[in-house]
């Protein structure tokens, strides 16, 4: 295809600063005529979506940088200044507050698609490693912003969530004390927070970065999991993916302003409008919703240690799934035991959600419990059992003949690799 040949500039200006610095041969390389799989899905558009909350908050926080003032006695009130006396202030944090939760639910939307499809199989393993080391960076750069308000739910958040590294034998206390800067959350603890809080992002930015060329070095995954063989397998970029994603942007942007104009308060907590007092303590204390799954695993385990270690096992093991998912498939369209147990998964995650939410008592502890199991069982057991005695359908041949449905013979799944 003809967009997808060499980048060849007719312009004199780009053909001068291309031949010192080849940076639009590196865009037209990444965003035109990167060959792309010609059946992917609107689920492929979160990876974008993604990318874009990123800058959007890049953007804004640099703005709020501009007028927040990181001081215990101060954190409290410059924040109520941006919101009422600098101009348009309040839509600056709005964006900024609900952007953390939209960015979550690109990058969650976008694991489960992984999952699903299989995208963290030979060859994509460092790939999926980095999603994940993306994913870490966001939670820590995302619980320091939480701090940064100072409101009631962010100091007493800050105080029980760096608490946990106390449990870590020999060093917990020191590790403590270190975060806090002394030997309780106060003004140093803040200065800290809102400096990797600024900090984070940019390394993020880098690790995106290291991901996109990872993702570029063997090809993007597809709904049928298999790797392109031939032309017919796959179209360029633009113009056929970027209209797509502007479609996905337009209709994920409608739903993020509902939220940033109508309803900007729905996804945090109340609590956090009152200013922090180290003197009283809220009747519960929770982190924000997309933290809530960890929570819940986290309190499931009656041990302090045991729950520290089981809430980033819950993320640690998903490092070695490449090599626990024990099937020859990839894509769930043609396992169908497993496709089912991907969406037990799916509501497992979206009960510990709930429980991770609620005070830790009576029904919700067992609850938790129950559903902390299932979720180590369906890693550590399920998946691994499932892939060697499922039969999967068969395969089409090519990625082409998925589409055209051209009414070849299909290929058995057993002697795909």
């Amino acid at each position: 295809m003809s967009s997808m040949t060499p980048f060849e500039p007719k312009n004199p200006i780009v053909k001068w600063v291309e031949y010192r610095l080849p940076i639009f041969s590196l865009v037209h390389g990444t965003l035109v005529a990167y060959p792309a799989p010609r059946n992917l899905n609107y689920w492929w558009n979160f990876g974008s979506l993604a990318g874009m909350m990123l800058v959007l908050q890049i953007v804004t926080g640099i703005v709020l940088a501009m007028h927040y003032t990181p001081h215990a006695d101060l954190a409290f009130l410059s924040v109520e200044r941006i919101m009422r006396d600098v101009n348009y202030g309040w839509l600056i944090r709005y964006l900024h507050s609900n952007g953390a939760s939209f960015f979550f639910i690109a990058v969650y939307i976008h694991i489960f698609r992984g999952l699903y499809y299989g995208s963290y199989k030979a060859p994509r393993e460092i790939l999926w490693w980095l999603g994940l080391v993306i994913l870490l960076l966001m939670m820590a750069t995302a619980f320091m912003g939480y701090v940064l308000p100072w409101g009631q739910m962010s100091f007493w958040g800050a105080t029980v969530i760096t608490n946990l590294f106390s449990a870590i034998p020999g060093v917990g206390e020191s590790i403590v004390t270190w975060l806090w800067g002394g030997f309780s959350v106060g003004n140093p603890t803040l200065n800290r927070f809102f400096s990797l809080h600024y900090l984070l992002p940019f390394v993020l930015v880098g690790v995106v970065i290291l991901h996109i060329w990872a993702l570029h070095e063997h090809g993007s995954n597809n709904p049928t999991g298999l790797d392109m063989k031939s032309r017919a397998d796959q179209i360029p970029f633009h113009p056929y993916y970027t209209v797509k994603d502007l479609f996905g942007i337009g209709v994920f942007l409608i739903i993020f302003c509902l939220f940033v104009f109508y309803s900007p308060d729905m996804l945090g907590h109340p609590d956090n409008y009152t200013p922090a007092d180290p003197l009283v303590t809220p009747p519960h204390i929770v982190p924000e919703w997309y933290f809530l799954p960890f929570y819940a695993i986290l309190r499931a385990i009656p041990d302090k240690l045991g729950g520290v270690i089981a809430m980033f096992a819950a993320i640690l093991i998903l490092f070695v799934l490449p090599w626990l998912d024990t099937s020859r498939v990839r894509s769930a369209r043609f396992r169908p035991i497993y496709k089912q147990l991907f969406w037990l998964l799916v509501i497992d995650v979206v009960a510990l959600t709930y429980i991770g939410g609620k005070p830790p008592e009576g029904w919700f502890i067992v609850f938790g419990r129950v559903a902390t199991a299932y979720y180590f069982l369906h890693f550590l057991v399920i998946m691994p059992l499932v892939g060697w005695f499922e039969q999967p359908k068969p395969l089409p041949k090519s990625i082409a003949e998925s589409v055209l449905g051209n009414g070849q013979a299909s290929t058995p799944a057993k002697e795909k690799a």
